[in-house]
């Protein structure tokens, strides 16, 4: 290669790299106005803001779990009817922070979760899964030989078909877990006959019995969250950096993408397809990387990355669980 073709070629990757570091810093302004107006809204006074977590969902739901999980039982939540109206309440100020739910180990990806990921600007903070255990719930006084129907979200019911089969309880699909729990609290012409499967948490924040626990057929149902929030967030011992990219139309443009996180040694623990909205038939790639972007072979990566593809977009790089499982 001449030495003019070298320097040429230096050249664009460190513009590239330039380009990137400026995209960053021109969404951490956009951010820090956003945290400023936080700070009032919330009556900030020097001791950080107060923390206020969205969810899709009512109380009781999985997702309040994993906030309770992740920041614990005392912290200030809100619950959102849809995911639309999760993003518009961290949008909006009425939240902090957002728990949103993006994959379920049987049942896959959360598509509109992704959607939502895409065209937004917040960033992704943290991961968190939940192991997902399903509960029997009952009013108080029901015993499990008074029960002839089970209310509960279509998937709920699925993962707890065999445990139903065997009681012989018969399945009624209804809107939501936690809403089913709720709604049977309330509900004084159920009596004795109807119950809920729910989490345990839906139990007690319902006043209803657990009548079991743990009813699910298969022990391995984990749902995947994003803590998603206005800045970067520190980094941990194990890191993800998830991104979205798109690929020019010619033969290997997927192939030589990926490549460059290969052949730096950079695992891929997830990558799908999504349709893209404004181009028919051209499909955006959703990746997630072990690793952070501040790492030397994951900037070497994006640099490259941002070369090859037609569009990049980074949507975190945060502290993750580290399992055995591939993508979890």
């Amino acid at each position: 290669m001449s030495r003019l073709r070298l320097q040429f070629v230096w050249s664009a990757w460190w513009l590239t790299l330039i380009g990137w570091c400026a995209t960053i810093w021109r969404s951490q302004f956009r951010r820090g106005e956003s945290l400023h107006a936080l700070y009032y809204l919330y009556g900030g006074n020097g001791d950080g803001l107060k923390q206020v977590i969205g969810f899709q969902g009512i109380h009781g739901a999985y997702s309040e779990q994993a906030i309770r999980q992740h920041f614990g039982d005392t912290v200030d939540v809100h619950p959102c009817p849809t995911l639309t109206d999760l993003f518009d309440a961290i949008n909006s100020n009425v939240v902090t922070h957002a728990m949103l739910p993006v994959e379920n180990a049987l049942a896959g990806a959360v598509a509109q979760a992704y959607e939502l990921l895409l065209e937004s600007d917040l960033r992704i903070q943290a991961e968190v899964i939940v192991h997902v255990h399903h509960a029997l719930l009952a009013p108080r006084g029901v015993n499990m030989d008074d029960l002839e129907c089970v209310r509960s979200h279509p998937q709920a019911l699925a993962q707890c078909e065999q445990f139903l089969r065997r009681n012989g309880l018969k399945a009624i699909p209804w809107y939501d877990t936690a809403g089913s729990a709720r709604d049977l609290a309330s509900d004084k012409d159920a009596g004795k006959k109807a119950g809920a499967i729910a989490s345990p948490l839906a139990g007690e924040l319902y006043g209803l019995d657990i009548l079991a626990t743990e009813i699910e057929d298969v022990n391995f149902n984990y749902t995947r969250f994003f803590v998603l929030g206005y800045e970067d967030s520190a980094r941990g011992d194990y890191n993800k950096t998830s991104l979205v990219f798109a690929t020019r139309n010619r033969p290997a443009a997927l192939y030589e993408c990926i490549g460059e996180f290969a052949t730096r040694g950079i695992n891929l623990t997830k990558i799908e397809s999504r349709p893209r909205r404004n181009r028919p038939w051209e499909p955006v790639f959703f990746v997630d990387v072990e690793g952070h972007w501040q790492d030397t072979n994951c900037q070497e990566a994006l640099a490259r990355l941002l070369q090859r593809a037609s569009f990049v977009k980074m949507l975190g790089s945060y502290p993750a669980v580290k399992t055995n499982s591939v993508g979890m």
